[in-house]
């Protein structure tokens, strides 16, 4: 099965990005074999920025992605709106990469199932 799941919110004040790459994770945990892709946009590109300090005891966006990133996944970033918030393809997270609308596109006629928060 082929999952995407499309995050817009920022990293932190909502807890939609949260919400979305627990369910990521846990759709891959819960079948290994499921081909997953998160797709950051407008205020959730932030969530692939690396070197991100948050509060001891409070959830890190930077960890849960690396982690997300380290197996067969695809992580990708919408860079226009990388471009809008000034993000370089340097300050992301290894694992993840600058993708396009087309490639969005194409990656959602080719899931099964499509999520949005």
């Amino acid at each position: 099965m082929k999952i995407l799941l499309i995050l817009n919110d920022p990293p932190y004040g909502t807890e939609r990005c949260y919400n979305g790459l627990r369910l990521a994770s846990a759709l891959v945990k819960k079948d290994p074999a499921t081909e997953v892709t998160v797709f950051l946009m407008a205020d959730a590109v932030s969530c692939g920025r690396k070197g991100q300090k948050t509060p001891d005891g409070y959830y890190n966006l930077e960890r849960m992605l690396k982690r997300f990133a380290t197996g067969a996944h695809r992580l990708l970033l919408c860079g226009t709106c990388m471009d809008a918030r000034g993000l370089t393809e340097s300050d992301l997270i290894e694992g993840s990469r600058r993708s396009s609308m087309d490639e969005l596109a194409e990656a959602t006629v080719a899931a099964d199932k499509v999520l949005v928060f």
